[in-house]
C-alpha cells in the first residue's frame, strides 16, 4: 500500500487531480449552485483564456526561460485586433490571423534579442514588457474598443447547454501542442535544449534558434489568448493582460513544469488550470474577496515548487 502510495505521488498530475475530485464533492455539497449548467459554463468560460496564457509560459519555461512580456503582449494584439475590426473594418477572418502573427513577431522578436544579446530571457522580456505596454496606452489614450464584429461576441458568449463554444478552441491548441511537443522534432529538440543544452549542441541542435522557436510560440499563444479575452469580453480593452503574469507561471508550475528547463506537461498544465478555475469559482460561491485568489496562486505555487523539488530527490533525476 505505502509503495503504491509512493508511485501514485511520483505521477506529476495524480496530486492535482486528487484535489479537482475532491474540491468538486466539497464544493458540490457546501453549494447546490455548484452543479447547475450555468456555473459550470461559467467555469470553463474562465478556463478557456486561463489555458493558453499558462501554455504561453509553459514553452518558454521548457527550455529554462520565462517570458515576463505574456500579458503586456496580450493586451498589445487585443488592442491592435480590435482596433483593426473598429476603425480600421477589417474583415474577422482576417484580423484574427494578422493579430496571431503579431503576437509571434513580438515573441520572434523577444527570441532574437535573448540569443543575439546573450541576457537571459527575463530581462529582455522585461524590457520588452514595458515597450508593449507603451505602445498599447499610447495607440488607445486607455480607450478600450468597443464595436467588436458580433460573430466574435457571439462566439465569446453563445454556449450549447454548459459547454462555451468559446472552448473550442483551447481543445484545438491543446491537442496540437501536444503532438507538437510529443511527436514533431522541433518539439523533442525544445525539451532537449531545456533538459541540456550542452549536450543538445553536441547532438548538433541549435540552442539560439530553439530558444527563437520557443519565445514565438508563446507569443503566438498568448496572442491567441488575447483574441479569446476580447471574444469573452465584447470590446478590446486596453487592460487585458494586466493580471496574466502571476497565473502564466502558476499553470504550468502546479502542472509539474520544470523551472530550469526540459520537462513540462501540456496534460499537468490543463489540470492546473482546470484547479484555478475550481477554486476561483468556490471563492465566489464562498463569497469569498476575490483577492485572496493571488494569495491561494502564490501558496500552490510553492507548494507545486517543493513537490518538484522532493520529486526530482526521490527519483534521483536531480
Amino acid at each position: 500500500m505505502n509503495a503504491l502510495l509512493r508511485r501514485l505521488l511520483l505521477v506529476e498530475w495524480s496530486g492535482i487531480l486528487a484535489a479537482i475530485i475532491l474540491g468538486s464533492a466539497l464544493l458540490a455539497w457546501l453549494s447546490p449552485a455548484f452543479l447547475t449548467e450555468f456555473n459550470i459554463y461559467v467555469m470553463l468560460r474562465s478556463f478557456c483564456v486561463a489555458l493558453l496564457i499558462g501554455f504561453a509560459q509553459m514553452v518558454t519555461l521548457a527550455v529554462g526561460q520565462m517570458n515576463i512580456s505574456v500579458g503586456a503582449l496580450g493586451g498589445l494584439v487585443a488592442v491592435l485586433a480590435g482596433g483593426m475590426m473598429e476603425k480600421m473594418g477589417v474583415p474577422l477572418a482576417v484580423a484574427i490571423p494578422v493579430a496571431i502573427a503579431i503576437g509571434a513577431f513580438c515573441g520572434l522578436l523577444n527570441g532574437i534579442l535573448t540569443e543575439r544579446t546573450g541576457i537571459n530571457g527575463f530581462i529582455i522580456t522585461l524590457a520588452t514588457a514595458s515597450a508593449f505596454t507603451g505602445i498599447n496606452l499610447g495607440i488607445t489614450q486607455s480607450i478600450p474598443f468597443y464595436d467588436m464584429p458580433p460573430a466574435l461576441v457571439a462566439f465569446g458568449s453563445d454556449r450549447f447547454f454548459a459547454f462555451p463554444y468559446l472552448l473550442i478552441a483551447p481543445i484545438i491548441v491543446t491537442i496540437l501542442l501536444g503532438i507538437f511537443l510529443s511527436r514533431t522534432i522541433p518539439g523533442r529538440q525544445l525539451l532537449a535544449v531545456g533538459g541540456n543544452p550542452h549536450a543538445a549542441e553536441l547532438s548538433g541542435i541549435s540552442r539560439g534558434r530553439i530558444t527563437v522557436l520557443a519565445h514565438t510560440l508563446s507569443g503566438a499563444l498568448a496572442a491567441t489568448a488575447a483574441i479569446l479575452a476580447v471574444a469573452q469580453l465584447g470590446s478590446a480593452q486596453p487592460t487585458i493582460g494586466s493580471d496574466w503574469l502571476l497565473l502564466s507561471f502558476a499553470a504550468p508550475i502546479i502542472g509539474g513544469a520544470a523551472l530550469t528547463g526540459g520537462h513540462v506537461s501540456v496534460l499537468g498544465t490543463t489540470l492546473a488550470v482546470i484547479l484555478i478555475a475550481l477554486i476561483e469559482n468556490g471563492m465566489v460561491l464562498a463569497k469569498v474577496d476575490p483577492y485572496w485568489v493571488q494569495f491561494v496562486l502564490g501558496a500552490l505555487i510553492l507548494a507545486a515548487v517543493w513537490l518538484n523539488r522532493w520529486r526530482a530527490v526521490t527519483t534521483g533525476t536531480d
